[in-house]
């Protein structure tokens, strides 16, 4: 791997890391469907691959519904176990985040990969896969929590066990199928993936030591964000794939445009961006009523520019590099446009992060112009197992390092949660 690949691996983290802070303002699974497919939009474009332009709404489609799954998975919980002082807690914090940020990447970057693998010849079969991976997290969930009793995040959901379970069907259905190397982007997305969320809770706790004026809690979020994009990219820029110069059929390039353009930020809008969530979140300002209604209908004409553009830009298929490019900042743009309202803009309150957020986007597009290349020189499909135990193991024993660090420069913390009694 030469130098200038970083840089389109670094296009990928920083992108995927953006857009999941700034799913911060929204939460939940429509959230992290929306910068999940902003991240596999700088996939491709990031690639060079001209042969998957024409599927890039087909990849967004594909990682939205991956990384947004894992949105029902609850870790509140979770990061305050991290949070705790003492070390069998504090460990037990870090490590359940590396299982939930495994677990998100594992779904995002597998479905990825299964995208990029289905060609003319030698499709995915989707409605099978589907099914598997239903059956799976209902069969883990019943099994694991329901009959084993076995929490991770007490008293709230534990639905991490469904999302387990559907990532176990997926991996069993890509070894049957013999589709290596989508079986090793969901590896490599699944340790970056974890290893960013672990990571994350660590520099969230220590901004906090240092009272650091920033909001920690993003830093956290950019960290899952970073190292999952990071892992996804390498992956799929390591791996060998199919060619395929076949433009997708009309009506799913049609359906997966209008889920990802259309469908995904209504959900967004109706559960964080109505006239009662501004009027919530904006606090007591002077005027707060007009502010919200105006910060509303800005949201709303904005959102609607949106998905009018780009449906009218792309709707028939065979995109070019400017399409995608087009498709990638206009969707990206908006995702911060709505943060910057739903924080304040509108009431005169802006923050640090979100002017971060736009610099990260600037930066994101001059990187992009340099075209650096992407895919690697040696191109592989072997699953190396032997690599990616001794990549667990290192992870675990330095997440038990920053825990031991971790408790001895605080004591009790606000937010802390002990999930087993130390005497």
């Amino acid at each position: 791997m030469k130098k200038k690949q970083w840089i389109s691996i670094l296009v990928v983290a920083m992108s995927l890391a953006t857009a999941w802070a700034i799913r911060g303002q929204f939460g939940h699974e429509q959230g992290a469907a929306w910068a999940g497919g902003i991240g596999a939009l700088a996939l491709v474009l990031a690639s060079g691959r001209k042969d998957w332009y024409n599927k890039a709404g087909l990849i967004a489609l594909a990682s939205a519904v991956g990384w947004g799954a894992g949105g029902m998975i609850s870790y509140g919980m979770v990061v305050g176990y991290g949070r705790a002082d003492n070390f069998i807690n504090s460990y037990y914090g870090l490590t359940m985040l590396f299982v939930i940020g495994s677990l998100f990447g594992l779904l995002g970057g597998g479905l990825v990969g299964l995208t990029l693998d289905s060609v003319k010849n030698n499709k995915v079969k989707w409605g099978r896969l589907i099914a598997e991976m239903t059956a799976g997290g209902l069969i883990s969930y019943y099994f694991l929590v329901e009959q084993l009793g076995f929490l991770m995040t007490p008293p709230r959901s534990e639905a991490w066990a469904v999302i387990l379970g559907a990532g176990l069907a997926m991996l069993w259905y890509m070894a049957r199928e013999k589709r290596n190397s989508a079986i090793r982007v969901a590896v490599f997305a699944a340790l970056g993936g974890g290893f960013g969320f672990g990571f994350g809770n660590f520099l969230q706790i220590v901004g906090n030591v240092l009272e650091i004026d920033f909001n920690m809690w993003n830093v956290m979020e950019y960290s899952i964000g970073f190292f999952g994009g990071t892992g996804m990219a390498y992956g799929v820029f390591s791996s060998v794939w199919p060619g395929d110069d076949a433009v997708p059929e009309k009506w799913m390039n049609r359906a997966a445009l209008f889920i990802v353009v259309v469908l995904i930020p209504l959900i967004v809008f109706r559960e964080s961006l109505r006239l009662e969530h501004f009027l919530s979140r904006l606090g007591d300002i002077p005027n707060l009523a007009g502010v919200a209604a105006f910060s509303t209908w800005f949201v709303v004409a904005l959102l609607i520019v949106m998905m009018v553009t780009l449906l009218w830009k792309l709707r028939i298929p065979g995109y070019k590099r400017s399409d995608v490019l087009w498709f990638f900042f206009f969707y990206f743009i908006v995702y911060a446009f709505v943060s910057y309202a739903i924080t304040g803009l509108f009431a005169g309150h802006t923050s640090l992060n979100h002017h971060l957020y736009v610099a990260n986007i600037i930066l994101i597009y001059l990187l992009l112009n340099m075209k650096s290349p992407a895919m690697f020189e040696v191109l592989t499909d072997k699953l190396e197992f032997k690599r990616w135990l001794m990549y667990l193991f290192l992870i675990i024993v330095f997440l038990a390092i920053l825990s031991f660090i971790a408790i001895n420069i605080h004591g009790e913390m606000g937010g802390a949660h002990d999930r087993f009694p130390v005497a």
